[in-house]
């Protein structure tokens, strides 16, 4: 497909690697809901399905934006490898240990878009700047609750 014009293959291109990282993310948050175990296991096995059914459907919209401007949306596990850069989870971490790093996936992945965003930006791509926009505060906002749920301080009253 030929791309509308160039500012929208490099929106395009910064969105791919959104796109690659959303996959990785909820590669991730499914794995953990798949594994997690202990006292919390019911809130964070909801939390984690939660978090990668929405990530699916972000999928389905970043692709579909790709398109809109005129590329190829990647579709294949070496592309979404090649052009991902949220590191792999090693092994099962414990509940704890699956919290933060889906906390650090859902702040780069708000890093990512926000990169993202400015390149939208600069093409003059208000669309894909909403797009990315809502992505950010997602992630934001599923980072607050992350903290929040791995704080030890009680709140005050």
């Amino acid at each position: 497909m030929t791309p509308i014009n160039d500012h929208a293959a490099h929106t395009a291109g910064a969105l791919g690697g959104v796109l690659a990282d959303t996959f990785r993310l909820y590669m991730k948050v499914h794995g953990f809901h798949w594994n997690v175990s202990g006292p919390r296991f019911r809130v964070l096995h909801q939390m984690f399905e939660e978090q990668y059914n929405e990530l699916w459907q972000a999928l389905d919209q970043i692709a579909e934006r790709i398109r809109v401007l005129g590329q190829t949306a990647p579709g294949s596990l070496a592309t979404m490898a090649a052009l991902g850069t949220l590191p792999e989870t090693e092994g099962v971490p414990g509940a704890r240990g699956m919290m933060q790093a889906a906390l650090d996936g859902h702040l780069a992945l708000a890093a990512g878009a926000k990169a993202a965003l400015a390149v939208a930006e600069r093409a003059a791509d208000p669309a894909t700047a909403d797009l990315l926009t809502q992505r950010i505060a997602s992630h934001e906002k599923t980072a607050w609750m992350l903290r929040a749920m791995l704080s030890e301080e009680a709140p005050a009253l």
